[in-house]
């Protein structure tokens, strides 16, 4: 049992969570630290908070995020209250916000950035793909990118 800003050691893995915005109780992300390699995980974001941006630097960032494209969302097959749930601060981050954060937050020395968990009603990788690959173009940033496409999962990464 930890609380949300805990650090803890498994093995040689230095384990640091950080609080995510999600309607769950006491939500939270991971980054974990070995051999100088850093690797963050945040899942089911509302929003992009400042507790995010502390985990800093990373040599490999892997945002896996329900990413939502909200025009889809409003004309799909949810009922209302949960498309309204989704659009909230404490629901899931929509293409524009996700690729937002990439064009200006993302830290420069991110080696690696995986977007996933991706809506299979209310987006599509190929979408993910352009948007995100635009916004690393505007920063010239050499990060690489990867979807996670929601029936084949990303490909395994080796540092």
């Amino acid at each position: 049992m930890f609380q949300s800003g805990a650090s803890f050691t498994i093995g040689d893995i230095e384990v640091t969570t950080f609080t995510i915005p999600h309607d769950a109780s006491d939500p939270v992300g991971f980054s974990f630290r070995a051999e100088g390699v850093k690797i963050a995980i945040a899942t089911d974001l509302g929003y992009i908070p400042a507790s995010i941006r502390c985990i800093y630097p990373a040599p490999t960032f892997c945002c896996s995020n329900r990413i939502t494209i909200w025009k889809m969302l409003k004309v799909g097959p949810y009922p209302w209250p949960v498309k309204q749930r989704v659009m909230g601060r404490m629901g899931h981050l929509s293409n524009e916000v996700a690729c937002s954060f990439i064009r200006n937050d993302l830290d420069s020395q991110t080696s690696t950035i995986i977007l996933g968990h991706l809506s299979e009603h209310n987006n599509h990788p190929a979408i993910v793909q352009q948007c995100a690959a635009q916004a690393l173009e505007g920063r010239e940033l050499f990060t690489r990118l990867l979807i996670a496409d929601p029936k084949r999962g990303a490909e395994t990464i080796v540092y």
